[in-house]
């Protein structure tokens, strides 16, 4: 099984802000100890005598706030790049999944539950590929805890029996599961991942996101893990 860690990033509501971002990261069920641990790892740079205590959250880590500021703003960023670095040290087939919305361009529809219905429709399209090639995989969305919670539960449930804009959710498991991020090292590097992604759009800091990059889904040159949906 295929487990996609899913955040986002951005506030839909804040008119100052031109982006919102939903995305992160699918890897096989097997590898998650390894890389929790790895990230762990990470956090006792910060805490050794109680890493657990540490949450690796992309906007105060990179701004310094909730605690962040006691911190070299050098050891911030450079544990930000090691936690993506370990995600591409992983199989080459675990793939980052990311739908940028800028703000105005979706009419009629939510943009959040679109960029969800985005992130399930190009995961699931995923999985039907590695089926083909004779890898066949369930998957599964884990998230953090959010004010969306039961919406999404419901558009997923929806989209495996009467379908979506883009067909029928054929290999997703289960509605998502919701965790709270202090209790998940990868929902937190699903965190830096989507910041990263959304740094790169609304601020042109693209640092960690060229890190990143590499590993969006993708067949040959037509990349499938990443989508912008702008203004017309």
């Amino acid at each position: 099984m295929y487990l996609l860690y899913v955040d986002d990033s951005g506030d839909i509501d804040d008119p100052n802000l031109t982006h919102f971002v939903l995305g992160g990261f699918a890897i096989f069920e097997r590898q998650t100890y390894w890389l929790s641990k790895e990230l762990d790892a990470i956090a006792e740079r910060f805490d050794a005598a109680d890493p657990h205590s540490i949450e690796l959250h992309g906007n105060p880590m990179v701004q310094g706030n909730r605690g962040w500021k006691r911190f070299p703003r050098a050891d911030r960023n450079l544990a930000i790049s090691d936690a993506i670095s370990a995600f591409k040290r992983t199989h080459p087939k675990n793939k980052i999944f990311s739908v940028v919305m800028e703000k105005g361009s979706v009419e009629g529809d939510d943009p959040v539950e679109f960029a969800f219905e985005q992130l399930c429709n190009r995961f699931d399209r995923y999985l039907t590929r590695l089926h083909r090639e004779g890898d066949t995989q369930r998957g599964l969305l884990i998230m953090d805890k959010t004010g969306y919670e039961r919406r999404f539960q419901g558009l997923a449930r929806d989209f495996s029996s009467t379908g979506h804009r883009w067909g029928t959710l054929r290999n997703v498991a289960e509605v998502p599961m919701f965790v709270d991020s202090r209790a998940s090292r990868l929902i937190q590097l699903a965190d830096l991942m989507s910041y990263s992604i959304f740094r790169h759009f609304e601020k042109s800091d693209s640092e960690n996101y060229n890190l990143l990059s590499s590993r969006f889904d993708a067949e040959g040159t037509q990349v499938h893990g990443l989508v912008h949906w702008r203004r017309r």
